[in-house]
């Protein structure tokens, strides 16, 4: 007996001592950043006002990957989230929009709404979320497969942008209530708030943010990189009178419709409070304390609403990255100093960027323009019931056109023949580059580079009957005469949405520039390999192996 339990013990050891040894050259903290919205050139356009901390240390200390690219179309957040922290593609992983028309519910859905479950932190609604809808697991769910003892928290003011990237097994996935200012979760993770963010929610830092003003870093006459601030292309914050510096958040919050809690994100300090979060989200979880790696990972949404609002040549923009640098460069310093600098790893990447403003190119005679769905839609519409006696189409969410199958079936008719027709009619519109049926997308093989991006972004059960891209510079907008040519928008397979940054920092990581060509899903496959992983099950990407070579 005694020599059985001298074997069992032994046993024991060699397996923890294998487990230890798998886990030793890992870093004991991974901080991966998705910076909503984020065009690959911030990097350098506003490179002379960055300081040495933030973006420019992670750029010449760290491996600035200067291919990066999206592999499907649309190039929304929610698919963003998902593709770069499952290594695939929505073909796969099934988050294929923001939004989508749902045939069951025969309504439109949110990527991760779900109403099996409540709010933690707060008694609205917004915490009825989860990641139901993802079909495949994260490199964070690996990791806590196979080391349960990990932590992984994530965090953004989108919900999408913190539930998707924390996968099923997040430990602590948390996301800003826009009605009182609160950081929540959902019973789907958590059956009370942990005390630590009670805590911090109890701060209020949002009303203390709202109570002065958002100026430039700078001066404002440094600002060169950008356009005018008073831009015709440009749509007002909340309580906001014109679009140009200096808001006074105070008085803007207390205007009619607008409160201090809801014009936050709007506000660099939106990404303050983020970081404060992760900051208490290190100390409170003791991350990178142990042999076991953790993750914790960040999504930065207010660049994506200020860019909605303002486009990417604005002040505004110029103004929300150059205090996000100084945001990251606070983060790695807590991170160097609770962690460790050859502790941990990070890497910032994006979830997609965004085209100009259409009316600024219009104006200055580049190709670009809207295409009015409103108009568009009741034509189709009204060639659909002259052709069959009724339109037959459900709706029309994402540029993705979903029909009525069972009335189409009930009259006798071949979905084929209904799928010609719209694509007849909406090939004919101003502004298409290409329209693509279901049965293209779910069938075959192709050399076609568009036909393979809106195939990769294609999941049978979420997409509709028919999928149309827009020429290069397009955006939907709805009546022309509603039209008001300000702010803009993403999504589309052309490199101003796809072409994105990634660096790497910490580790482990040579400091080195990488020229050729990467897809967003390398980079899961790449945190595999670094934390001595089995690959998640329906990766795609490849590791970039230039990381691992000495």
């Amino acid at each position: 007996m005694i020599k059985l339990n001298q074997f069992l013990f032994a046993l024991f050891i060699l397996g923890t001592l294998s487990s230890n040894a798998q886990q030793k050259d890992s870093p004991k903290l991974i901080v991966g950043i998705v910076v909503d919205q984020m065009c690959y050139d911030y990097l350098y356009r506003f490179y002379d006002k960055y300081s040495n901390d933030g973006f420019k240390k992670l750029m010449t200390k760290g491996a600035n990957c200067r291919n990066m690219n999206y592999n499907y179309v649309p190039t929304y957040t929610g698919p963003g989230h998902a593709s770069i922290y499952t290594g695939t593609t929505p073909s796969n992983h099934g988050i294929v929009a923001n939004e989508w028309f749902d045939r069951e519910q025969m309504r439109t859905i949110n990527c991760v709404e779900d109403s099996a479950y409540s709010t933690v932190g707060s008694d609205s609604k917004a915490g009825s979320c989860s990641p139901i809808n993802l079909k495949s697991n994260t490199i964070t769910d690996q990791l806590k497969l196979t080391y349960p003892s990990a932590k992984v928290i994530s965090m953004s003011i989108k919900n999408r942008g913190a539930i998707l990237p924390g996968g099923h097994l997040s430990d602590g996935s948390y996301w800003y209530d826009y009605s009182n200012g609160n950081f929540i979760t959902s019973t789907f993770f958590k059956s009370s708030m942990p005390q630590w963010v009670t805590d911090f929610n109890n701060k209020k830092y949002a009303e203390l943010y709202m109570s002065g003003q958002w100026n430039t870093l700078y001066d404002i006459s440094t600002y060169t990189e950008s356009g005018a601030d008073d831009s015709p292309y440009e749509y007002r914050m909340p309580g906001s009178v014109t679009p140009t510096f200096p808001y006074d958040l105070k008085l803007m919050s207390s205007q009619e419709g607008c409160s201090a809690t809801g014009l936050m994100p709007y506000t660099p300090y939106g990404n303050t409070i983020l970081t404060d979060l992760a900051i208490s989200a290190i100390t409170a979880e003791n991350l990178g304390q142990d042999d076991q790696t953790d993750m914790l990972l960040i999504s930065y949404s207010t660049p994506d609403i200020v860019g909605h609002t303002f486009g990417p040549y604005s002040k505004e923009i110029e103004d929300i990255y150059l205090r996000l640098d100084l945001e990251v460069a606070k983060l790695m310093k807590t991170v160097e100093k609770l962690v460790g600098k050859k502790d941990y790893t990070i890497f910032i990447t994006a979830d997609h960027a965004v085209v100009p403003t259409p009316q600024n190119l219009v104006d200055h005679n580049l190709p670009g323009g809207y295409v009015y769905m409103d108009t568009n839609m009741y034509y189709l519409k009204e060639a659909l019931t002259a052709k069959f006696g009724q339109s037959l189409l459900l709706d029309q969410d994402n540029l993705n056109f979903y029909l009525d199958h069972d009335s189409i079936a009930l009259l006798g008719l071949k979905l084929g023949d209904v799928v010609e027709v719209v694509v007849d009619v909406t090939s004919k519109w101003d502004g298409i580059k290409r329209v693509f049926t279901a049965e293209q997308l779910y069938n075959g093989n192709s050399n076609d580079p568009w036909l393979n991006m809106v195939r990769n972004g294609y999941h049978h059960g979420e997409s509709g009957d028919v999928i149309i891209i827009l020429e290069p510079g397009y955006l939907t907008s709805h009546k022309e005469e509603n039209n008001s040519g300000k702010g803009t928008s993403h999504g589309s397979a052309y490199s101003y949405d796809t072409h994105v940054p990634l660096l790497w920092y910490g580790a482990g990581i040579p400091k080195m520039e990488l020229f050729r060509h990467l897809e967003i899903t390398d980079i899961t496959s790449t945190l595999t390999h670094m934390l001595y992983l089995q690959q998640v099950n329906a990766t795609t990407g490849k590791p970039i192996v230039e990381l691992f070579e000495d």
